[in-house]
């Protein structure tokens, strides 16, 4: 018996497995040899939602196998992939998944934060907390390994069998059917804000190449732990016979001790903290020392190759890597080693260096580099490998991609101009700022870091604050010579100033405007500049309103419940609900400013996602991509890069005029070139 034509599926499933899918990730997690499956909840074309106990025995009915398999069949999960990645697993097929819906997509895609705990609250379903705990509790008890308990007790196990807490397992049954309950409802409210085709296969590349992962060289990670466990434990020795403390690496304790050597107060141990201490103590001072030490120990990022040695999969690579819509612009985030945020490598002995730690000699580290640590943390990005012997990485990156971006959008010629002729941003800005010629190696060269700090500061509408979070400050300027800085950009950048502007002013004119209902009347759109940003504001006929923001290539960027109301200054501001910084969901505001950054970079992240098509599409491996950045796993053979810069820089069909650029490097190891 096969699935009804057009049927759908909602699943949810709870499985097992001894490996800590939190350390590991999904793909290591299915890989262990006890790893199981035991609940499948599922509803077929919206029915009662039925439940298969399959730890106990029962089986999945043929007409739901069947559906599985069946193409005209839309299978739907939150968090689709971790269902397609385990039912593949266990049933040892390989679903195509191109028939999957993630319902955990479909909520980024809105707005909303990620998690049916967390959208359920944005969305206002009934929730208690109690029994949401109690769920997290069932999912421990029954999900993962424990520890061995008192002998003769449930806990002398390794793991809870369902017929040893059979009270539980009930519940724990009734749990995963709610999820699937919750998955529906959170499908039903947001029908009306569906998730665009482009962006949905967007999604199955990203499943598929997260499935595939990217090689790592575990001679150098496990060499690195080594050296860093050597390095540690040397400075940790220095660092107690300096101080006499039972535990220098204690923030209290050093903080104490430092305070009876240097007399007066110190507020804490932060990185700037410690530097700015280490500048003003005398040089044999034991302070000095002390926190030179723990300034070097600082250096390491060795978390980041724990993470690799916890998720490496038996053949050697890392997988699950990219989180998909990560955040509200569609860009991706980090999993598990974090690639969004590597280290940068300035070494230029990068080769001699990691055969050195490949080896495990400390000493020579510490002779030929120095810091240790520092070294080490330099060296992360190149534990990323080619798959084989026989094939290279083949990196490439856009240039300035969000400095061109704002420049089309506002349609700010003289830096576009600057573009199509290939020179340096920097350079150019300051020309524009001091009405003088700028050369990077030659005349006036001095302005060209004031054109390079502003332009990295200040095209969201950033003002002094902005050039002291990127550091200018640190360049000897006072507050009034930054104030000019944000002056002169401002008036060489007329046309962003009045993009910003214009965004704002066209968010008020919709919000503004009484929200409509869209299987009532037509849409009310404010349009922004030229290419088109459609700004409009509506309900659906759950009473959710959105103000949605469409940007070239047809996306949307969503701001849920949002109105014109005041800041804490007493101006008008615009708010909207979302994820705080503390990972509540609350009411945000935003500006003109926040609002060009959201689009723009929403443009640069479709600029990616263009790209990694078209290598698809041209046959190429993407193995990882990290911000505006691609690395592709290559044939030594066929390695071309200039074919994938090609690739980077044809242009766009929805982004006519904008200027691309791209460069990169071919290398037997992932770097920052």
């Amino acid at each position: 018996m096969t699935a009804p034509d057009c049927s759908k599926l909602h699943i949810d499933i709870e499985t097992y497995s001894s490996v800590d899918i939190g350390k590991a990730g999904l793909h290591k997690y299915v890989q262990a040899p006890d790893f199981q499956i035991l609940l499948f909840a599922y509803s077929l074309n919206d029915q009662p939602v039925e439940i298969v106990d399959l730890a106990r025995g029962e089986q999945i009915p043929t007409e739901i196998l069947d559906a599985l398999s069946d193409p005209s069949c839309l299978k739907y999960a939150y968090n689709a992939a971790f269902e397609w990645t385990c039912l593949s697993k266990w049933f040892w097929q390989a679903y195509s998944i191109d028939q999957w819906r993630c319902s955990m997509l479909h909520g980024c895609y809105c707005g909303f934060p990620a998690g049916l705990g967390l959208i359920g609250t944005a969305l206002g379903f009934e929730e208690d907390k109690k029994k949401l705990a109690t769920g997290k509790a069932l999912i421990k008890l029954f999900c993962t390994k424990h520890a061995r308990g008192q002998q003769g007790t449930i806990w002398d196990t390794e793991r809870i069998q369902p017929d040893m807490e059979p009270e539980k397992w009930e519940l724990f049954k009734e749990y995963c059917k709610q999820d699937v309950v919750t998955e529906m409802e959170v499908e039903r409210r947001l029908e009306e804000w569906p998730v665009p085709a482009t962006v949905q296969r967007e999604w199955e590349l990203d499943v598929l190449t997260n499935a595939v992962g990217v090689k790592i060289d575990t001679d150098l990670v496990e060499g690195a732990l080594a050296c860093h466990a050597e390095i540690t434990a040397e400075l940790t020795a220095k660092a107690k016979e300096i101080t006499g403390l039972a535990n220098p690496n204690s923030p209290t304790q050093m903080k104490n001790w430092l305070e009876g050597q240097l007399g007066h107060e110190v507020p804490n141990l932060t990185k700037a903290t410690v530097a700015d201490l280490i500048a003003e103590i005398p040089e044999d001072a034991p302070a000095k020392k002390a926190l030179a030490i723990r300034q070097e120990l600082a250096k390491t990022s060795v978390k980041k190759y724990d993470a690799m040695r916890a998720a490496v999969c038996e053949d050697g690579r890392v997988r699950g890597l990219l989180q998909f819509y990560g955040a509200r612009t569609g860009r991706w985030a980090g999993r598990l080693v974090q690639v969004q945020n590597l280290p940068r490598n300035y070494l230029e002995s990068l080769d001699s260096a990691r055969q050195l730690v490949k080896t495990r000699k400390t000493d020579a580290l510490k002779l030929i580099y120095g810091n240790v640590p520092d070294t080490l943390s330099q060296l992360i990005r190149t534990a990323f490998i080619p798959s084989t012997e026989n094939h290279v990485m083949v990196v490439a990156d856009f240039s300035a991609i969000e400095a061109r971006v704002i420049s089309w959008l506002a349609g700010e010629e003289w830096r576009l101009e600057a573009f199509r002729q290939g020179k340096d941003i920097y350079c150019e800005s300051a020309s524009q700022m001091f009405g003088v010629p700028v050369e990077k190696h030659g005349q006036n060269s001095h302005l060209r870091q004031k054109g390079k700090i502003a332009e990295l500061a200040l095209g969201y509408q950033g003002g002094v604050g902005a050039l002291k979070a990127m550091g200018a400050d640190k360049m000897g300027l006072s507050d009034e010579e930054l104030q000019e800085i944000v002056t002169r950009w401002r008036k060489a950048n007329p046309k962003i100033v009045e993009f910003w502007g214009s965004v704002e002013e066209s968010a008020y004119t919709a919000l503004t405007f009484p929200p409509c209902r869209p299987q009532l009347e037509e849409p009310y759109t404010q349009i922004c500049g030229q290419p088109a940003i459609k700004f409009c504001h509506r309900k659906d006929k759950y009473d959710l309103s959105m103000l949605t923001i469409e940007i070239p290539s047809g996306r949307k960027l969503f701001y849920p419940n949002p109105c014109v109301g005041t800041n804490k200054k007493g101006f008008a501001a615009i708010h909207y609900d979302g994820l705080n910084t503390a990972n509540k969901w609350a009411r945000l505001e935003t500006y003109g400013g926040k609002l060009t950054e959201n689009i723009v970079q929403a443009v640069a992240r479709d600029c990616l996602s263009v790209t990694l098509n078209r290598m698809n599409l041209n046959g190429y491996h993407t193995v990882m991509h990290i911000h505006d950045e691609v690395v592709l796993d290559v044939l030594e053979e066929n390695a071309d890069l200039n074919a994938a810069v090609r690739l980077m820089c044809e242009p766009i069909s929805w982004a006519p005029g904008l200027p691309l650029n791209a460069d990169g490097f071919i290398s037997t190891y992932y770097k920052k070139d």
